[in-house]
């Protein structure tokens, strides 16, 4: 049985280097090895793919979904305003259930920082706030994505920045799976 905490952590990853994503199922699997509850909502991919780190996380018995409509809402904007609208109810649902000790918030820094439409319509930074003010207090969240706003990392207890130094795609190379990120 877990130890009880008595403070959940927000931790965001964010920045232009690869990594967030990673990092954060990092935590995952510590926590998962802790014995903690944990779920991953991944707010851009769409369940239509398999990801190499949804397999392995739903084979440690890690509640893992892919809410979004990919990465292409630039071409389908409509599609993906109703899916992040979904995935924001979903999100709200997961965190206030009590049922976690962990919920990785995958992407939501991108999906605050689109430009394609209103984000506000589908979920604002003083939403988010809100959701980390009240959640249950030994719940930690763990937000990735680009571009996380200022507020959201002032509210945060850890904040990583990732810096990309180097990439193979530079060179002109293709993603390998198991490998890119």
């Amino acid at each position: 049985m877990p130890t009880p905490r008595r403070s959940g952590r927000v931790i965001v990853y964010t920045g232009d280097g690869k990594g967030k994503t990673t990092a954060a199922l990092g935590l995952a699997l510590r926590a998962v090895g802790r014995g903690m509850n944990v779920a991953v909502l991944q707010f851009l991919k769409s369940p239509e793919r398999t990801y190499g780190e949804q397999l392995a996380l739903e084979r440690l018995g890690v509640d893992v979904r892919q809410l979004g409509a990919g990465f292409t809402w630039t071409k389908t904007p409509d599609i993906h305003r109703e899916a992040l609208k979904r995935a924001w109810a979903v999100a709200k649902e997961y965190v206030y259930s009590g049922r976690y000790d962990m919920i990785v918030l995958d992407e939501l820094n991108n999906v605050l920082a689109i430009d394609r439409f209103p984000v506000e319509d589908i979920v604002s930074v003083s939403e988010v706030l809100e959701l980390i003010r009240t959640r249950p207090p030994s719940l930690h969240l763990v937000i990735t994505g680009r571009a996380a706003r200022p507020e959201l990392m002032a509210a945060a207890d850890i904040v990583t920045e990732m810096k990309l130094v180097k990439h193979d795609y530079e060179q002109g190379r293709t993603a390998m799976k198991g490998i890119e990120f």
